[in-house]
């Protein structure tokens, strides 16, 4: 397993008035997504984004995390070898990714995934 990106998840109340702070704001103007649950504000000038996160959808815990892997069916083999805890089971979410939750050592929730083709 390869790590392509690692994308912090923001815990908000409300994405609109997540929206008003870091898009109109900030200058994160780019809203490459939103789920209703989740959004991505980027900048359409050098790419910096924020992810913001009210309650995952499918999960039963928040991550605090996203780790975008090249191979996310190693990276679920390695961590139940490996004995990590899976907070939520490899799963592929309607809305285009794989995916599977991970407890690191410290307590940290980890959501590694990967954008279907």
């Amino acid at each position: 397993m390869r790590v392509v990106e690692i994308i912090a998840d923001l815990a908000v109340d409300d994405i609109d008035g997540a929206r008003a702070f870091w898009a109109e704001y900030m200058g994160l103007s780019h809203e490459e997504f939103n789920l209703g649950w989740v959004a991505r504000f980027t900048s359409p000038d050098t790419g910096q984004h924020v992810q913001v996160v009210t309650r995952d959808a499918t999960a039963p815990e928040d991550a605090t995390l996203s780790v975008k892997v090249d191979d996310v069916d190693a990276a679920y083999a390695e961590a139940q070898q490996r004995g990590f805890e899976i907070v939520h089971p490899l799963t592929d979410e309607e809305w285009g990714v794989r995916r599977f939750f991970v407890r690191a050592p410290d307590g940290t929730v980890v959501n590694i995934v990967r954008h279907r083709e």
